[in-house]
Parts: structure tokens; sequence; C-alpha cells
């Protein structure tokens, strides 16, 4: 399969709708779990039962205390979720985001919420890009199975393509997420020392858009690096 994206539970409460999860990703040919704060615990008991064969996807499955950790050598992270939550974020139906996977270099992961409420704000200014269902506005009512399989399905028909050979020169290789964040907090710092954030009660309103700015546009290890570069020499200028 090209690019096999890394599916990712955030907080998830029942053990047996990790299992569930489970299933719903074999079905498809996913098999790399990443399980971020579980509620019960992990390893659970209760998501062998509902996993249904699927044991090699939960013997597998890595814990994470943060989703920050669990995304940090991902380039690409899509957010599942049915609110944009006032985020400037590219939104994709799955059959658009399985084209994009297909078609991305770097590592990919798709964040899916806990059962009741979803991705937290925090979550899904990580994400590059928004997978939205377009299903029923006045019932707009997934479980976390469902919604891994509406996604994984359309994954699947990719699972036999084939790159094509190209004489283009092959692109850089976008920063994975860990390099964001660094980035994301260095320039923060640097703000912080020359008052930006003012007036405070705008402070958390910019963060967040600072924060989109730097996951939208898909930067380079190179980019990242050099902006960062831009940044230090800011902060400390070399005297004339």
């Amino acid at each position: 399969m090209i690019n096999q994206p890394a599916i990712i539970l955030v907080k998830p409460q029942l053990g047996e709708n990790i299992g569930k999860a489970a299933r719903a990703m074999l079905n498809f040919g996913l098999t790399e779990m990443r399980i971020v704060d579980p509620r019960d615990g992990w390893p659970n008991p209760a998501a062998g039962p509902t996993a249904a064969g699927a044991d090699i996807v939960l013997e597998n499955a890595k814990l994470f205390d943060t989703t920050a950790e669990a995304v940090a050598d991902c380039s690409h992270i899509y957010a599942t979720t049915v609110r944009k939550r006032g985020m400037t974020k590219e939104v994709l139906t799955p059959v658009a985001a399985a084209e994009d996977m297909a078609a991305a270099s770097g590592k990919c992961a798709i964040l899916f919420g806990p059962e009741r409420s979803g991705l937290e704000i925090i979550d899904v200014e990580l994400a590059r890009k928004i997978i939205t269902v377009p299903i029923n506005p006045e019932f707009a009512s997934l479980n976390l199975a469902q919604a891994v399989v509406l996604v994984a399905y359309e994954i699947s028909k990719y699972s036999n393509a084939t790159v094509q050979p190209t004489l283009e020169k092959a692109k850089p290789q976008p920063a994975p997420q860990l390099e964001l964040n660094r980035l994301y907090e260095h320039m923060e710092r640097a703000l912080e020392k020359t008052g930006y954030f003012y007036p405070p009660d705008r402070a958390p309103a910019t963060k967040i858009t600072l924060r989109n700015m730097i996951t939208k546009p898909g930067w380079t290890n190179e980019e990242v690096q050099t902006l960062r570069g831009v940044l230090s020499s800011l902060e400390n200028p070399h005297p004339k």
C-alpha cells in the first residue's frame, strides 16, 4: 500500500471501541495504530474481543502521552472532525484525502477524537488538513469505528497502486511535525520578548493563527532550519 498512514486514536474512552477501530483498520489493510492518553489505560483487555481477530493491530499499537508526541515523525497530518472550529485549513472528503495521501511523500497520520466530544482545538491545530464526512447535518453522529471505516475504505482503493516513474527532479521531503513544533515554539519565545502578544486577551487567538500558518504550507526541513536561523539572528544580532 502506498504511504500507509498511522491511525491515531486521541483519548479514546472505551477499550471496546479501540478493538472495533482495530477491526475496521485491518479490514482494509491498515495495521499501524497509535493511542494517545486512553481513559482506561493501555493495554485494555476489553479491546481484544471486539477486535474480532485483529490482534496484530492491537499488539503493535503504540502508546503516547500527547498528540504532539504521536505525530512527531509525521509530515502530513489529517484531523477528522465535523466542525471546522474556525480553522483556516483545507477541508477534504475521505475520497479526496485518500488521493492526497497516495500522492504524498513523507509519513501520514489521521487523527480521530474521543467518542463523546471529538478532537480538541489543540489537536486540530497540529493538522495540515481536515477530513469531514458529508453526513446528515441534522444527525452528525458517527462512532469511532464507523469513522475509521469510512476513511480506511477510501485509502484501501490505493492498495494496489504503483508509483509511476518520472523524469522530474525529486521534491524535497516535507518537515516532520516535531520540527514544526520546534519552529513554532521558537517563534513564540521570540515574539514574547518583543511584547507581540498584546493585548493579553487576544493572545490565545493570535497563537492559534500562528500555529495554523506554520502547519499549513508544508515546510521542508531546509525551509524550517532557515527560518529558525532568521529568528535566532533577530534574537541575537551580530555586532557590526
